[in-house]
């Protein structure tokens, strides 16, 4: 049963090695984590900002974090955070 971190969504600025295949191997396996999912959502000449989707039970933010910036990465922000036993989805309302 999930105790901390399932979702996490990051905004993340890397270079363009290693790959983003690569990139998702690497942080799929961390700890907890049971599943990510990288889109580009930039390139440029030298970098590339991807959205990095990882779901798991019980995510450690520090070793995610340390992970990136292992592989040469850097957060841009913490777009989505879901904590507890059961994932919510965000849900639209009227006023969206």
């Amino acid at each position: 049963m999930a105790k901390g971190l399932i979702r996490i969504v990051l905004d993340i600025l890397k270079p363009h090695e290693p790959t983003i295949p690569s990139f998702a191997k690497f942080l799929s396996e961390l700890s907890g984590v049971d599943g990510v999912n990288i889109t580009l959502m930039e390139i440029d000449k030298e970098t590339e900002n991807v959205k990095v989707t990882m779901q798991g039970d019980d995510l450690d933010f520090q070793e995610i974090s340390d992970a990136i910036e292992q592989y040469g990465g850097s957060i841009h922000s913490v777009d989505e955070v879901v904590a507890g036993k059961k994932l919510i989805e965000e849900v639209t309302t009227p006023q969206d």
